[in-house]
């Protein structure tokens, strides 16, 4: 399944559901199949995206310092991590937010 995002300040955006909803839950905490975001609430869904973002690259970053030092605690957990970012999968996302936060448009989705 297909969630297309629309938005009067930009041009579609269509993901596939995993992404979508993976998307969705960060921003909203939810992820209704159908929905709107009003413009007036953008600027909190993108600085929630950009944190989780920031998260993510921070856990990368952290990760990858531990594997090349070889230090590992016993008790952690083995993190499996996406083989793509969660940036890569957010940029399209934040540039029609911003798009829209800046023009003070609504954002839409639906499948």
């Amino acid at each position: 399944m297909l969630f297309k995002f629309k938005s009067a300040a930009a041009s579609d955006l269509i993901m596939l559901e995993a992404d979508a909803r993976k998307l969705l839950k960060i921003m909203l905490g939810d992820d209704p199949v159908q929905g709107i975001m009003l413009a007036n609430s953008l600027a909190v869904r993108i600085q929630s995206l950009e944190t989780a973002v920031q998260q993510d690259e921070g856990l990368r970053k952290r990760l990858a310092e531990q594997a090349a030092s070889g230090a590992r605690d016993a008790d952690e957990e083995e993190v499996a991590l996406d083989a793509v970012r969660l940036s890569q999968r957010a940029a399209p996302m934040l540039k029609l937010l911003q798009r829209s936060e800046a023009e003070s448009a609504d954002v839409v989705w639906g499948v």
